[in-house]
């Protein structure tokens, strides 16, 4: 699979680009600094310096891919809307040349369904909300860009993030995965390229956590 990855320096950018190089994909990482790639000398690795707030920049990192992974997630200082600026930049520049496959990366904070038990709708998630506010707002806009874009599209939603190894995992179609309150970096990326490889996820978000 030729394979675009955005947000490829990041904690489960890097656990992405390794694990689908280690399958053997193709992966073009899209970066502004191509030096915190570690794997840069990857001979399936292409490093493209772009701003992916730009649809025109990114055209050629998204052109005669099989599938595009936004992993993107919010910088200290950029403002509330890095990740739904973002996926608006990505889903331009797809249509523009046809290519098709997304996965992007949100959150299961910001989702209160029957997934969720009664504290977590009652008092964990209230309270995340209202300390998580602008995050949670990118959340949302970032899931109805996708939603509405017009590809196939799948939404990941993980719990909070973690640097721990990788174990087994529960994952649940369009709704929150039932006590899931962490999952690792490493099985957050196992868990996308799993999506990738399943056309029944095309549609629909991915919940998961342990």
């Amino acid at each position: 699979m030729k394979l675009t990855v955005f947000g490829a320096t990041g904690g489960t950018g890097q656990h992405l680009v390794d694990q689908a190089l280690a399958a053997g994909h193709h992966v073009t990482a899209v970066v502004r600094d191509p030096a915190r790639l570690p794997q840069t000398d990857h001979p399936r690795l292409e490093p493209v310096v772009a701003d992916v707030m730009n649809a025109e920049a990114i055209v050629a990192g998204v052109t005669d891919r099989d599938a595009v992974v936004s992993a993107l997630g919010p910088r200290p200082g950029a403002g509330g809307s890095v990740c739904a600026d973002g996926a608006r930049a990505i889903i331009t520049a797809m249509r523009a040349v046809g290519t098709r496959r997304l996965i992007v990366v949100t959150a299961s904070g910001h989702i209160v369904d029957k997934g969720d038990g009664a504290a977590s709708r009652l008092v964990v998630k209230p309270l995340l909300r209202r300390f998580l506010r602008e995050g949670f707002a990118d959340f949302a806009r970032t899931d109805e860009a996708v939603r509405a874009s017009g590809l196939d599209w799948t939404i990941m939603r993980p719990p909070r993030l973690t640097n721990g190894g990788r174990r087994p995992y529960r994952t649940s179609i369009d709704r929150n995965v039932r006590g899931g309150i962490t999952i690792a970096r490493a099985d957050l990326a196992d868990a996308i390229l799993a999506a990738l490889a399943d056309p029944a996820s095309i549609g629909h978000s991915v919940s998961l956590g342990y």
